[in-house]
């Protein structure tokens, strides 16, 4: 079989999984959701990456010589509800732009198996509905403990909490300078104008 290094020579109509995912070439950055191929957004604009280096860099600097560990993309974060399993029954693998994995059985030479306990997406506008509502459900589907959704044109950050019953449970919106607190980690808060900073 032909090596696939453009996206145009995949079905994106039938489902696939991590087995395929691992043979692919291609120099897009794709995600897998649900089997499907989610083409992710071409290279993000500066502010996106300004707003990931502002959060990520405390996060970073708060878990020195700590268990849990903050990953930015790329990082394949492969979701599944069975696990361990093989490659071949996982159908969803993404890359989320800031993670943060407290448990250390998760991880390995690939990235992560299983969900981070955190997660925050960093909204570009062709990626919205993505991030609010199919990559909700999933977070939310597979015990994402914490999803932050940060919105660069509108300054605003949304945390979202699992509640007992496995909902998402809306924690705060926070679009003016003050501190946002961690609920994955207590003692850490994030000060809104460090987020935007430069944007």
């Amino acid at each position: 079989m032909a090596s696939v290094t453009q996206l145009s020579q995949l079905d994106l109509t039938r489902r696939y999984t991590y087995a395929d995912y691992l043979t692919w070439q291609l120099t897009d950055w794709v995600e897998l959701i649900r089997g499907k191929v989610r083409l992710m957004s071409p290279a993000p604009k500066r502010a996106h990456q300004d707003i990931s280096r502002n959060i990520s860099t405390p996060i970073a600097s708060y878990l020195r010589g700590k268990q849990c560990r903050t990953y930015i993309a790329p990082f394949d974060v492969r979701l599944s509800r069975a696990t361990p399993n093989g490659d071949a029954s996982i159908e969803t693998v993404v890359q989320p732009d800031i993670c943060v994995i407290c448990d250390p059985q998760k991880l390995d030479e690939r990235g992560c198996l299983g969900a981070p306990d955190w997660i925050i997406e960093i909204l570009s506008p062709g990626n919205v509905s993505r991030d609010t509502k199919e990559k909700f459900d999933l977070y939310e589907e597979v015990g994402v403990q914490e999803y932050w959704m940060v919105t660069p044109e509108q300054k605003n950050v949304v945390v979202y909490l699992l509640d007992e019953a496995g909902s998402y449970q809306l924690r705060g919106e926070f679009y003016t300078p003050g501190l946002i607190p961690v609920a994955t980690l207590p003692e850490l808060q994030i000060e809104w104008t460090e987020v935007f900073e430069g944007v």
